[in-house]
Formats: C-alpha cells, structure tokens, sequence
C-alpha cells in the first residue's frame, strides 16, 4: 500500500513539475480549456436564472378564479375551504369590493366606475401552485372549471408554454454547446500529451529496459491531464462569476425600468466543483487516448 501510494505521489509530484516548468504554454493551455467550459458554464448559469425569473414573474405562474356574479358568501366560503385542502399551493382572495376600488384608481375609469348602477365585478380568487409546469397547470385549471358557482379560470397557459419550450430548447442547444467544447477539449490535451511523449521518447524507452511498467510510464500523464483540465474548469468558473458580476448591474437596472427586483445568482460550490471535475475528467480522457497511441510505437 505504501507502494502505491509513493508511486501516485512520485507521479503527482511529476506532473506538478511539468505544468510548472512550462508556464506560457501551461497558461496557454489552461486560457483555451478555461474559454471551452466558460462557454456552456455560462450558458448553464444563465438558463438557471431564467428559470428563476420565470417563476417570479408576476402573473407567469397564478391561477385567477372568478366567481359567478350571483355567488353566495356560503359559496365563497366552499371554494375557500376547496383551496385550502389543496396541496402546495397559496391563494387570496380578492372581493368584488376591492376590485373595484382598485378599479376606480385606474388612470380614465374613475368616472365609468362612477356611473355604474352597481358593482359589476364577482369575486375572485388569486391561486399561485407550487407546481408550475403547464402541464400540471392546465389539469388545475380544468379541476377547478368544475367547481360550483365558479364563472371563469384563466391561465396565461399558453405564455408559460412558450416560456417552457424556450428553456428545453436552450438546455438541448446547451449540451449540444458542451459536447463541442468538451471534444476540442479533449483534443487540446491529446495534442499536448503527444508532444510531451514525443519529448522523453528516450527516457520511456530507458525505463522499459529496465522493467518499468505500462502503468508507471502513463501515470504521469494522466494526472497532467487531469490537473491541467481540472485548473482550466476551475479557470472557467472564475471566468463565469466574473462575468456575473459585470452583468449585474445593468441587469438590476433593467428589470428596476419595469419595477421589478431581480438580480444574477452566482453558481454555488457545487457548480463550481461539477465544473472543475468535468474539466479533470475530460483532461484525464484526453491524456488515455493520447498515451495510448502515443506508446504502440514502443512496442
């Protein structure tokens, strides 16, 4: 056990040299693979976001229930008791009173309200679910169509639809983003690798006289690969939240031009470390595939 661990020591170390003994064509090297994942890790954070803003957007996510105009306080009362025995879900209500005094303060409508013999306005029901998928949304709005003394249920479905192909379709486009970005990764690190081994030719043939096994010539090299990969996908998160930052401002002032508050979520420790593990993984895929066509010569 001691063995083995000296000799991924005696590695590591190896490879720490490398990267360090190069420095302009290690931080080369670590300035493509961090622009390679900044991209989709981008493009991750901002469909996050979106996500967010989808789902605080007034009025993108509720359910407005209108009663009929001749609807009781004991119907009101039943619906009312309906909402509260339903799961993960918040509500209000909105009398008719209310609503037309809300009317009343509209620019133009003082005088129209005014005129009115009486008040033409039902009561309502304002019915934010927990779960905002349309299709969830859409049996909710049927379910409660049903309910009595109930006129009307209205659900911007179709919005929320739109909104919700948008995001699949960023997310496909995402990953077909990542994929890209991911090979050419993978072909920095083979390219690398392969000048490297072309580079100790001799020293790999020396050390296979003297019994040195397959595992201990390629060790190295993977964890090259891994570090180098692994320090570009922590590069491209740096790269990421420093653009959030950038944008933070002019995106807090934009939504405060349409009277809203919102602002960029940074990625967590967890984005951060699934970013640097798939640049390790990816630099660890590369340095395999290269080692192991780089050595058949040897053979």
């Amino acid at each position: 056990m001691n063995a083995w661990l000296s000799q991924h020591q005696a590695a590591l170390s190896s490879a720490l040299r490398r990267l360090w003994s190069t420095p302009l064509n290690t931080l080369l090297s670590l300035l493509v693979i961090g622009i390679a994942l900044t991209l989709p890790g981008f493009g991750y954070v901002l469909l996050d976001n979106l996500r967010d803003l989808g789902r605080n957007a007034s009025g993108v996510q509720q359910i407005s229930l209108f009663m009929q105009i001749d609807a009781s306080k004991k119907d009101v009362d039943e619906i009312s008791t309906r909402l509260r025995q339903a799961p993960n879900s918040t509500w209000r209500f909105v009398p008719k009173e209310e609503a037309l005094k809300r009317m009343q303060t509209s620019e133009g409508m003082a005088d129209i309200v005014a005129s009115l013999p009486r008040n033409p306005l039902p009561d309502a029901f304002i019915i934010e679910p927990a779960n905002t998928e349309p299709e969830k949304l859409e049996i909710l709005r049927r379910e409660i169509t049903g309910w009595p003394k109930v006129a009307h249920v209205q659900l911007d479905s179709a919005w929320v639809k739109r909104f919700d192909a948008f995001l699949k379709l960023g997310k496909l486009a995402l990953w077909m983003l990542a994929g890209i970005f991911g090979a050419g990764l993978v072909a920095v690190t083979f390219n690398t690798i392969r000048l490297q081994v072309m580079a100790q030719a001799a020293e790999i043939e020396v050390a296979r006289m003297i019994g040195a096994t397959d595992a201990f010539i390629r060790r190295p090299f993977y964890y090259f690969g891994a570090l180098q990969g692994a320090l570009g996908g922590l590069l491209a998160a740096l790269l990421v939240i420093g653009a959030l930052r950038l944008l933070a401002g002019p995106v807090g002032d934009l939504a405060g031009l349409y009277g809203a508050s919102f602002s960029l979520r940074a990625p967590g420790f967890a984005a951060i470390g699934v970013l640097t593990g798939a640049g390790a993984f990816l630099g660890w895929l590369g340095a395999q595939l290269s080692v192991s066509l780089s050595l058949r010569k040897f053979d």
